[in-house]
Formats: C-alpha cells, sequence, structure tokens
C-alpha cells in the first residue's frame, strides 16, 4: 500500500496539490476538516474527480502526522498494491431515534465476501452512536472489526458534516468498506480518565437519556459534584464524564459524555447509551493521565518501531480518532498524545485522523466494537506485498 498525507490551511491552499493529487491516483481519500469548510462547496469539486471512495467529516481539530491543527484540512489517501479493494456506502440518518436502524440498513448494504474492516463517519450530533454502532454490529460478520466516529463542530455542538461521494450532509452516515485477504487490520482504544465519588445505580434511562441516579434526578446529582462547572453546562460535561462500571465496581471499558441538559426533564444527553440497572460514577483526568492512556493505548498494537524491513515495504496507516473532552482537557499539549502513538507506530505508517463527539472501534482485545467517549481509538491497515 502507498500513502499520502497532506495538510492545508485554506482551499486555496489545496488548489496547489491538485497535480499531485492527480498522479497520485488514489483507491481512497479521506478528509478531515474543521466545519467551515464543509459549507463551502469547492471541497468536494475539487477532491471528487480524484478518487470516488470520497469521504470525510468536519471535527473539532485535525491529525496530520504528529500534528493537531484547527481551522484546517488534513487528508490522507493510499492506493492498493494487491487485489485488495474498497467501497462507499451511505445512508441518511432522519434523527436520533433512527440511528440503529440506519446503522442495520448500511450493515445490509455492505457486501460480506472478502470484506475485512468497516470505517464509519456519522453525525456528531443528534445522533445515538452506540445504537448505530450495535445496529451495524447485529448484520456484519462478527469478524469484522468497525471503527470511525462521530464528525465534530469544534466545541459548539451545533452543526456536524460528513462527506461521501455524493455530496455533503448534515445527516448521512458513510460507511467505507474494506475488502482483500491482504489487508490487516489492528485496533486500540484507551482513555487515561479516573473515576471519583460513589457509584450510582441507573435507575431510569431511556436509551441515551438519563433522567434518574439512585432514583434521583441525574441533573440534580450531577450538577452537585460539578460544583461551579455547573454554570457552563452542557460545555462542561466534557470535563466530567460517566464510567460504566459492573456490579462488583469493575470498569467494562465504556465511558459517556455529556452533551446535553434538559432543565424541564431534569436529564442529561448523553453520547452513547447507558441502560437501566448498570452502574455509573463521574470521572476526570489531567493531561498527564491522558496522555498515559495514549500511550497505553498504542502498546496494545502488535506492531512496534522495530517491525521488520519486510514489513517496511507498506506503507501502513494510522487512523487515530480521540475525543474533543480530551482536546479541552490538555490545551496546548494535545499534540503529546499523538506524539505517544507515532513513538508507538513503525516509521513508514502514515498518521491522521480527527478530534471527535464519540469514537468507534473494538475494544479489550476483541472485535467487539463499541462507541466510546473520551477515548482515543486507533485503527492501523496494513497491505501485505
Amino acid at each position: 500500500m502507498q500513502s499520502k498525507t497532506i495538510s492545508c490551511s485554506s482551499l486555496d491552499e489545496l488548489l496547489i496539490h491538485r497535480e499531485a493529487l492527480s498522479q497520485f491516483h488514489a483507491d481512497v481519500i479521506i478528509v478531515y476538516a474543521s466545519a467551515s469548510f464543509f459549507d463551502d462547496d469547492r471541497l468536494f469539486a475539487t477532491l471528487l474527480p480524484f478518487c470516488g471512495n470520497l469521504l470525510g467529516c468536519s471535527t473539532a481539530g485535525e491529525v496530520s502526522g504528529e500534528q493537531v491543527r484547527e481551522n484546517s484540512i488534513s487528508i490522507i489517501l493510499w492506493h492498493f498494491q494487491t487485489d485488495a479493494h474498497a467501497k462507499i456506502y451511505a445512508c441518511e440518518l432522519a434523527g436520533m431515534q433512527a440511528s440503529k436502524e440506519v446503522g442495520i440498513t448500511l450493515a445490509n448494504q455492505i457486501q460480506s465476501d472478502s470484506l475485512r474492516g468497516v470505517y464509519i463517519l456519522a453525525p456528531g450530533v443528534n445522533v445515538n452512536g452506540s445504537a448505530l454502532v450495535d445496529g451495524l454490529r447485529q448484520k456484519l460478520p462478527q469478524h469484522v472489526g468497525i471503527s470511525g466516529g462521530l464528525a465534530g463542530d469544534g466545541d459548539a455542538f451545533e452543526k456536524t458534516f460528513v462527506m461521501g461521494p455524493n455530496g455533503i450532509s448534515n445527516q448521512q452516515v458513510v460507511a467505507l468498506a474494506l475488502y482483500g485477504d491482504k489487508l490487516d487490520f489492528d485496533y486500540a482504544a484507551l482513555g487515561g480518565w479516573r473515576s471519583f465519588g460513589p457509584t450510582r445505580l441507573v435507575t431510569k434511562a431511556t436509551e441515551n437519556q438519563l433522567y434518574e441516579l439512585d432514583y434521583q434526578s441525574a441533573l440534580d446529582i450531577y450538577k452537585k459534584y460539578l460544583g461551579e462547572y455547573a454554570e457552563d453546562l452542557p460545555a462542561s460535561g466534557l470535563l466530567f464524564p460517566f464510567e460504566v462500571i459492573d456490579s462488583e465496581g469493575r470498569s467494562v471499558g465504556i465511558i459517556r459524555t455529556i452533551l446535553g441538559v434538559d432543565e424541564r426533564q431534569q436529564s442529561l444527553t448523553l453520547a452513547g447509551e447507558v441502560h437501566e440497572g448498570s452502574y455509573v460514577r463521574l470521572m476526570h483526568a489531567s493531561t498527564d493521565d491522558l496522555i498515559d492512556g495514549a500511550s497505553h493505548a498504542s502498546m496494545q498494537l502488535p506492531v512496534h518501531r522495530s517491525a521488520s524491513a519486510a514489513h517496511n515495504k507498506s506503507q501502513d496507516i494510522a487512523l487515530i480518532t480521540s475525543c474533543v473532552g480530551r482536546k479541552l482537557v490538555m490545551g496546548d499539549r494535545v499534540e503529546e498524545e499523538i506524539e505517544e502513538v507515532a513513538h508507538c507506530l513503525p516509521e513508514n505508517v502514515k498518521i491522521a485522523g480527527f478530534y471527535s463527539y464519540g469514537e468507534m472501534s473494538p475494544f479489550n482485545g476483541t472485535l467487539h466494537s463499541q462507541l466510546h467517549n473520551q477515548t482515543l481509538t486507533i485503527m492501523l491497515l496494513r497491505e501485505r506485498i
């Protein structure tokens, strides 16, 4: 596999790269850019002639190599050197309640013969990300990993965009299906957040709406623990997510971010589902905690910088999806978590990705995919030549 990354600060700068894009003969192009670029028709019109397998999304920050940028365009493109191939599928999302059905519809469209992995980009608002993943997982083969993320809009949570071969929309879900026996995938996901406070029983919840904890208003309890931070809800919710734990007090590896509050219903809107009868506990983190989490996530991958010379004939790619909440905590040190990932990967790997409103990835060493929040996830794609 041959791969290339491009980073631009404007659409005018992107136009300068047209000749390089034309000569590369890409099989796949993925674009990560701040939301403002998707309001300009030139982004889609400039890139589509160079590859029919074109997809992308708006972000809360763009990753290109070891850099994290804002208000920019990050592009990764590659072409296969074997009979591996890719195909894009898309489906419109009518609203949050349709999330699982859209996942099922997409999965039913995806051809399963020789399918090795699926990469998803979905809206970041008005979506139930965990239901979307459940729908996909219900119909896709169990040996196929699902990765990707929910589009971002800085820290505004107002309007996000997803791009596919048919154009740009704030309601479509796009799936990149990757085929071929020569393709290998590895995944990693880890947070670095720390829990605090008592364990709370979820006593009333519907999908991703949390109403009661220990038979009390979830919003009241949440505000109590946030103290002065409660004045900045829902934005401050990114700094204090929930950890889902089992009845024995052990983490199940799932974090849920607060995306909104409903004062009338005294409820919290989460980025993914929690279920009545489950347990949650508040979390917080320091910059060092999150950077350590990124390092540990990278170490979950079975490859490292001492990879064999034969392996290095292929320019592998690593697609990173990390949460906007992590970026807000780390501030100017946010690039350090990407540097930790890069340090653990072979030097030939091209890195790209984005800061998101939700991360999709297998975890715990299995191909069982989940929606994560406040997590750094890595999809490593390799082609055996």
